[in-house]
């Protein structure tokens, strides 16, 4: 993944940001599970991380190929990411939105039993998918947090200290 980034951005720099939410939305998925009262479980809760990376990593990756594409017109690094974070804040927020309340039933432990039209909650079958449920739907919501307003603030960030590094060496 990480090679696959690095020529598609041709920036170690945008890469290691994209790679980087998904290890900060760890935290998110602790507090999911933590919220939720869950224990962590290694394969569950891996297999929801390794899920929740591919819905971070994708979020990050249409912000910043939309900062690029500012930055390319001739925008500044600053109103380029204000600019992005406007352009991408309603597909970014409908992917975890969508995410997070398609998630809720299994989150909750809600059973559907079709047999006696019925709901049950905390049924057996359903506490199987709750670590899973939890981890992806906390570490989103986290997730979200960090793509809209971290990941616009390093990107300026970055500029502005790439901008001093090529100003110090071109002396």
């Amino acid at each position: 993944m990480l090679l696959i980034l690095v020529t598609q951005f041709n920036s170690l720099y945008q890469t290691m940001l994209i790679l980087s939410a998904i290890v900060l939305s760890t935290a998110g998925v602790l507090l999911g599970l933590l919220l939720n009262g869950q224990s962590f479980g290694i394969v569950m809760v891996g297999m929801g991380i390794i899920a929740l990376a591919g819905i971070v990593v994708n979020n990050n990756i249409i912000l910043i190929d939309t900062y690029n594409q500012m930055r390319k017109s001739g925008m500044a690094a600053f109103e380029a990411a204000l600019e992005t974070g406007c352009l991408r804040l309603r597909p970014v927020l409908l992917t975890a939105i969508t995410t997070i309340l398609g998630l809720m039933p299994m989150v909750l432990g809600v059973n559907v039993d079709l047999l006696t039209p019925s709901l049950g909650i905390g049924a057996p079958s359903t506490q199987w998918w709750t670590q899973l449920s939890s981890a992806i739907a906390g570490g989103l919501a986290f997730a979200t947090v960090l793509t809209l307003l971290l990941t616009p603030a390093l990107l300026v960030l970055g500029d502005k200290t790439g901008q001093r590094v090529r100003g110090f060496v071109n002396r």
